[in-house]
């Protein structure tokens, strides 16, 4: 067996305990130093505005509450309080033709270069369940591209307030959707088979999660259709029909 080197070998020792003696100062050190977090609860208020279309039913100020439909429109019906463009799709076109509703219905207007924030659509509600007779069981929500968004992401976020949600030609975050196990909501989905706009996959992807949780979903795809399914989807009745046969249920996952 060879001779150690001492020099080398009393340089090493050396340069060990230096290291071991700086970590042992730093923990010290760190010990030593107050913790100057402190834990702070508030409570914050965030304004929000809307200018949206209402439509009461004829029988209204009979009845003691009434379902609600909120509408969301698409990109192109954004604006700064031109409420006509609202009319341009959907609910407040069929509204402005004539079509009589079973319901309030309400049609916000999205600002310019904004998109449907849930946060501020649940303010929406909140005011509008507040002021007019509302039967909190049979709120419903659609909408129609960016709207249909919209709707995904808004019933993600607050999975227990809607009876029944009717997206179209739209999409959601469906990572967060199959984290969020109180999303449970019945959905009829509907999209365009040659939509170029948004494919049809951003919808498949939110009623399979839905449908892997054994929820009452169904989508209709229209194979010869692009972006604009919701002409096919709004023309009739049975859309409504479907809707408004649903009354919310309780979660118990809540």
């Amino acid at each position: 067996m060879k001779p150690r080197n001492s020099s080398s070998y009393a340089v090493f020792v050396f340069l060990c305990s230096l290291c071991f003696g700086t970590f042992v100062a730093e923990q010290g050190s760190a010990t030593q130093q107050p913790d100057l977090q402190k834990e702070i609860s508030a409570e914050v208020v965030v304004k929000t505005t809307h200018k949206f279309l209402l439509y009461l039913p004829d029988d209204y100020e009979e009845q003691e509450s009434h379902a609600l439909l909120l509408f969301l429109h698409g990109a192109g019906e954004r604006g700064d309080g031109e409420l006509e463009k609202v009319k341009i799709h959907g609910p407040p076109k069929q509204i402005k033709n004539g079509k009589k509703f079973p319901c309030i219905v309400v049609s916000p207007q999205c600002k310019y270069g904004s998109w449907w924030e849930p946060w501020q659509l649940s303010a929406l509600l909140d005011h509008v369940e507040a002021n007019y007779k509302v039967d909190k069981d049979r709120v419903y929500v659609t909408g129609l591209s960016m709207g249909g968004y919209g709707t995904w992401n808004l019933a993600v976020r607050e999975p227990n307030r809607f009876a029944a949600i009717a997206p179209i030609c739209g999409g959601g975050d469906a990572r967060v959707a199959k984290y969020t196990p109180a999303f449970k909501v019945p959905t009829w989905a509907f999209h365009g088979a040659k939509d170029a706009v948004i494919p049809l996959s951003e919808s498949q992807e939110m009623v399979d999660v839905l449908k892997s949780r054994n929820v009452e979903v169904k989508m209709t795809v229209y194979p010869e259709v692009g972006h604009n399914a919701w002409e096919k989807a709004y023309h009739g009745d049975e859309l409504y029909d479907w809707l408004f046969a649903h009354k919310r249920q309780s979660n118990e996952e809540n």
